[in-house]
């Protein structure tokens, strides 16, 4: 059952995502298939999947000052946002870690802050006691908002079909506001599974006319053949995994420093904006170059699949030109994993390893029961990044 009360298929159970890792307790539930995973798969990668997202929350920030304001809080460059731009960035606590992961949607006349659902409430609250003079009103708007993500190669004409604007086009980076089944729907672009990707969030009473405008947005783009359909969050997480794209709450959370999350920092930070909260600490991390555990890519050697929370170890060198044997020292944890259909059924997985286990070194995963070999690599498997220059 979605949460605006449209029935689902009993073949699509439902998952609890969106909690903090060290939380046992279900935060959100999200359906996990409509009971043909590569299927779902398949429309990600050939046409288009819509995901209802019932685990994104939405902060509203009204007020003239608004933008000045949040650039002096989060650590992307939000000075100069104007209508219709974005950013991906962080909201920190006085010790430099992480509170949130936000993207920022500036509109004409407010802007619209897309999180977890977990951390809405409290980062509404911490930001809101930032505000003393400014002209800015922080609200925690969760429940009057609701998000439907669109990702695939035909998702540009899913979101055109479903609006009836047959020359819809927005630029990574950019937003809008369009009109889905007289509903007004913000748009945003945020490409997070290798394919073109949108963000549409609409008023909660709309939801339900939104989500069946794309859906019969097959007719016309698909020509009925199936090919934008609904996807559930196996189909999302292998694909997201594949493009390396971290997820706050999943593969690192409110322990850790910016630094940790590998190669998404440059998106989520800027190193020449002036002051925000715990810039102190992110600066000297940068200058002198950080210690602890980040994020990296694992390409597993044998067919061997680890799950999040499964141990990497050091592998021991081989002595006086001896085999190697037995385990090293624990060096990181596997935050999580699939099997890469773009690269022929492999497992791969995001881990957070310590800084000194660097690409290409050969590390130890607790899997299937088994110790396998694994390479430490970049954190995007798929595209690779010369596929990704020619297209």
């Amino acid at each position: 059952m979605l949460p605006w009360g449209v029935a689902m298929p009993e073949v699509s159970p439902s998952i609890s995502v969106g909690g903090a890792p060290a939380e046992p307790t279900p935060v959100c539930e999200i359906i996990a298939s409509f009971g043909e995973v590569e299927a779902e798969y398949a429309a990600i990668r050939r046409g288009a999947g819509l995901l209802d997202s019932p685990h994104r929350g939405t902060l509203l920030v009204t007020g003239k000052d608004r933008v000045e304001f949040l650039d002096r809080m989060l650590t992307q460059e939000l000075n100069g946002l104007a209508s219709g731009g974005t950013r991906e960035s962080f909201w920190l606590n006085r010790k430099g870690r992480i509170d949130a992961d936000v993207f920022v949607i500036e509109l004409r006349d407010r802007m619209l802050i897309d999180l977890d659902v977990a951390n809405a409430a409290a980062a509404a609250k911490s930001l809101g006691e930032f505000v003393f003079t400014e002209d800015v009103e922080i609200r925690d708007a969760t429940e009057q908002f609701h998000h439907i993500a669109v990702h695939g190669r035909l998702a540009r004409e899913t979101i055109a079909a479903a609006c009836n604007e047959p020359d819809f086009e927005l630029a990574i980076g950019a937003a809008k506001t369009i009109t889905i089944d007289n509903a007004a729907v913000v748009v945003a672009r945020r490409d997070q599974t290798g394919e073109t990707g949108f963000v549409l969030i609409m008023p909660r009473e709309s939801a339900a006319g939104v989500w069946e405008f794309l859906r019969g947005a097959d007719h016309i783009v698909g020509e009925d053949k199936r090919k934008v359909r609904p996807i559930g969050w196996h189909a999302f997480n292998i694909a997201r995994v594949e493009t390396g794209e971290a997820l706050f709450n999943i593969d690192f959370g409110p322990t850790n420093l910016p630094h940790q999350v590998g190669e998404m920092l440059p998106r989520r930070v800027s190193f020449t904006k002036g002051c925000y909260l715990g810039q102190e600490i992110v600066a000297r991390m940068h200058s002198r170059g950080h210690s602890k555990p980040t994020l990296v890519g694992l390409r597993m050697k044998a067919d061997l699949l680890p799950v999040a929370g499964a141990q990497v170890f050091a592998k021991p060198a081989a002595a006086d030109g001896a085999p190697a044997g037995g385990l090293g020292e624990p060096i990181g944890v596997v935050t999580s994993s699939t099997i890469s259909p773009m690269l022929g059924a492999a497992p791969i997985a995001l881990a957070m390893l310590r800084a000194t286990d660097v690409p290409g070194s050969i590390v130890l995963v607790n899997a299937e029961g088994e110790q396998a070999e694994a390479t430490v690599a970049g954190m995007r498997a798929w595209p690779p990044p010369a596929k990704e220059e020619a297209a």
